[in-house]
């Protein structure tokens, strides 16, 4: 049996996230070498002001979510398995062994600016739960024109659908939604239209930069939530985060995929607990754990179903 790490996306970062990490060594030596690749302390980047920010949330996802799975790993509770929703894929990407974290900070700061530049206003995504694909895809395609650009985003699960789009556009999908009997319909905290073909134009330029990095194999397994699947050669990985912004998020078959190849364990890394609820669809309640949390009963839990699959 293996256990899967799942790295959350834009909407789980919250304010002081960076100072509340556990006070550990790995936490400490993650936060210094952020501070020398960026040349700031990152603990100004989780001020509610800077949060503001999509270049500060996604670098903010990106610290919290390796320091807390480096703090995991030195206490023998390593996961087999990595997956990460959206910018989460990057920390997974580390975590995994693929890219330096070096070049992740580097390469997510460029992935910010070019997404918050291309998008500063107007544009957003939104939930829509309650309804399968097929329907809000036949929303969103009513909906969508020049004008009023909409897109399917994010397949969370089977009834819990992202749309991203232009303002005017969420706002008649939310509307059409409700009136088709969704349970529920909200904006995100997301000031950009992540997860389609809008920002191809941002993902084809940080490709280009991705592709100068060095990469490495995966020592873990690394299940690409845009293709809901493994991959295992480095440069397929670094081309998949960089495109992963104008791609559709299939979470729901990512968390289906690592179930079916083994994962028995899946442990939320530094969220909010939106993964670890779509993760209790595909796994066993008691088998979703949230690293947000206190990370010793995380370690005693993964250490156990380590023990329990000697046997």
């Amino acid at each position: 049996m293996s256990i899967v790490f799942m790295f959350p996306g834009q909407g789980s970062q919250r304010a002081g996230m960076l100072h509340t990490l556990p006070a550990d060594p790995a936490v400490t030596q993650t936060l210094a070498e952020a501070g020398d690749v960026l040349g700031v302390d990152p603990l100004t980047l989780d001020t509610a002001e800077a949060l503001q920010s999509t270049v500060a949330v996604q670098l903010c996802l990106l610290i919290a979510g390796v320091a807390v799975a480096r703090t995991l790993v030195q206490q023998d509770a390593a996961p087999d398995m990595v997956a990460g929703l959206s910018i989460g894929a990057w920390p997974a990407a580390v975590v995994a062994g693929v890219l330096d974290f070096s070049d992740a900070l580097r390469l997510v700061r460029l992935r910010g600016r070019l997404m918050e530049g291309a998008y500063p206003s107007g544009y957003g995504m939104a939930a829509i739960v309650g309804l399968a694909e097929p329907e809000v895809g036949a929303i969103v395609a009513q909906v969508h024109s020049a004008a009023t650009p909409a897109y399917v985003a994010n397949l969370n699960a089977e009834r819990q659908i992202v749309v991203a789009g232009s303002d005017a556009a969420l706002a008649q999908v939310m509307a059409r939604a409700q009136a088709q009997g969704a349970s529920s319909v909200a904006r995100l905290c997301m000031a950009v239209p992540s997860h389609c073909p809008l920002l191809d134009a941002q993902a084809a330029e940080l490709a280009a930069a991705a592709a100068k990095v060095t990469a490495h194999a995966p020592q873990r397994t690394y299940i690409s939530s845009s293709r809901a699947r493994a991959l295992f050669r480095a440069n397929l990985i670094v081309e998949d985060l960089a495109w992963n912004m104008a791609r559709p998020v299939l979470w729901h078959d990512t968390l289906r995929h690592a179930f079916e190849r083994g994962a028995r364990m899946a442990v939320e890394v530094l969220g909010g607990g939106a993964l670890t609820r779509l993760a209790q669809g595909v796994f066993a309640d008691d088998a979703v754990l949230n690293a947000g949390g206190e990370l010793d009963a995380v370690r005693v839990r993964m250490q156990r179903l380590r023990r329990l699959d000697s046997r």
